[in-house]
C-alpha cells in the first residue's frame, strides 16, 4: 500500500485542482445557481435536462423531495404522490434557503459536473487516508494530515452549500477558494512528506524568509481577485454580459490595487530566481513560478485590454491557484534544505 500511496496523493491532488478548474468556469459561465439546493440539484441525484420535469403536471407520480418550480418559486414534495387535476399546495412545501427559482439548462450541468468532481475528489482523499493508516508507525504526520484532509473536503462540501444558500455571497465565495487552496497545501504536503528520494539543495534562510513573503502576497492577490472579481459580476447585472467593454470601464479601488500589486508579486519573484540561480541553489521548480506568473500576466491584461474573451478569467484563477502551489512547494524544499543542514 505505502509503494502505491503516493500516486494515490497526486490522484487527489489533481481531482481537487479539477473542482478548482471547474469552479473557476461556473463562476465565469455565472452557473452557481445552476442547482438551487443542496446536495441534490432540482431535488434529483442526476438533474433534468428539459424544464418540463420541473413544472407541475396533473396525472404525474411525484417522490418525496423532488422540485417543481411553480409560481416563480421552488416547490418540494412532502411525500410520494400523484397529482390530480387541480394543484393542491397542502402536498408541497416552499423552498426556505432562497428564492432563487430560474431554470438553465447549461446552467444546471455546469454546476452539476463541478458537484460530481468534487464527490470524486473527496472519495480519492478518503481512499488516501484509509491507505496513509499504513505509515502510522513510520510517519504519524501523513496520517494526520490524510485525515485532515477528509474533514477539510467535507467542510468545503459544506462552504459550498452556504454558498448556494446564500446566493452567491461575494465573502462565501472568497472563503470556499482560500479552503480549496488549504486543501492544496496540505496534499502538496502529504506528497513531500511521502517522497523518499529528495535532491540536495543548498539552505538558505534568506530565501526561505523571501518563499514566505512570496506565498503570502500571492494569496492577498487572490483574495484582491475575487473582489474584483464581485466587482464586475455586479457590473455584468448592470450592463448584461454582451456589455463586456463597459465591465471595467469605471473600476473601483480594489481594481487598481490588484493590479499595481502584481508588480510588486513579480519583482519579488524575479528576485527569488535571480537569487536561486546566481547562488546555484537548486530550487528549479522556480522557473514554474516564472510561467505561471507570465500566465498570469497575460490573462489578466487580455480581460482588460480585450474586454474578457472566453476563458480569460478560468485561466487566470487556474493560473493563480497553481501559482500558489507551485510557491508551496519551494517552501516546503527550502525548509528541508535548512533542516538537512542541521542534522549533518
Amino acid at each position: 500500500m505505502q509503494k502505491h500511496f503516493k500516486k494515490f496523493a497526486k490522484t487527489a491532488l489533481i481531482l481537487v485542482y479539477l473542482v478548482i478548474i471547474a469552479g473557476a468556469v461556473v463562476r465565469m459561465t455565472g452557473s452557481g445557481m445552476g442547482c438551487p439546493d443542496w446536495p441534490k440539484c432540482f431535488g434529483y441525484y442526476i438533474p433534468p435536462t428539459d424544464e418540463a420535469v420541473l413544472e407541475w403536471q396533473e396525472n404525474r407520480a411525484f417522490e418525496k423531495g423532488q422540485v417543481i418550480i411553480y409560481e416563480e418559486s421552488l416547490k418540494i414534495a412532502k411525500s410520494n404522490f400523484t397529482t390530480t387535476k387541480n394543484f393542491n399546495n397542502a402536498n408541497w412545501e416552499d423552498y426556505t434557503k432562497h428564492d432563487y427559482a430560474i431554470f438553465n439548462v447549461w446552467h444546471t450541468w455546469i454546476e452539476y459536473i463541478n458537484r460530481l468532481l468534487g464527490a470524486l475528489a473527496g472519495l480519492a482523499t478518503l481512499v488516501l487516508a484509509i491507505a496513509s493508516l499504513w505509515f502510522w508507525k513510520k510517519n504519524k504526520v501523513i496520517p494526520i494530515l490524510s485525515w485532515l484532509v477528509v474533514f477539510g473536503m467535507g467542510f468545503q462540501a459544506w462552504l459550498g452549500a452556504t454558498v448556494v444558500y446564500s446566493v452567491l455571497e461575494p465573502v462565501k465565495i472568497t472563503l470556499h477558494m482560500m479552503m480549496a487552496l488549504i486543501i492544496v497545501a496540505m496534499l502538496l504536503y502529504i506528497i513531500f512528506k511521502a517522497s523518499k528520494s529528495r535532491k540536495n539543495r543548498k539552505n538558505s534562510n534568506l530565501l526561505i524568509k523571501l518563499l514566505g513573503v512570496a506565498i503570502i502576497l500571492t494569496l492577498i492577490q487572490i483574495v484582491l481577485g475575487t473582489q474584483v472579481r464581485q466587482f464586475v459580476d455586479h457590473q455584468i447585472d448592470l450592463h448584461g454580459e454582451q456589455a463586456k467593454n463597459l465591465w471595467l470601464q469605471k473600476p473601483e479601488l480594489q481594481f487598481y490595487i490588484h493590479r499595481s500589486f502584481s508588480v510588486l508579486v513579480v519583482l519579488l519573484n524575479l528576485y527569488i530566481a535571480f537569487l536561486i540561480h546566481k547562488s546555484n541553489l537548486g530550487y528549479k521548480k522556480i522557473n514554474w513560478v516564472l510561467i505561471l506568473l507570465l500566465s498570469e500576466i497575460i490573462s489578466g491584461i487580455t480581460m482588460y485590454y480585450m474586454n474578457f474573451p472566453f476563458g480569460s478569467q478560468t485561466i487566470h484563477l487556474v493560473m493563480a491557484s497553481l501559482l500558489f502551489g507551485a510557491q508551496f512547494y519551494l517552501v516546503l524544499e527550502a525548509i528541508n534544505a535548512k533542516r538537512s543542514v542541521k542534522t549533518l
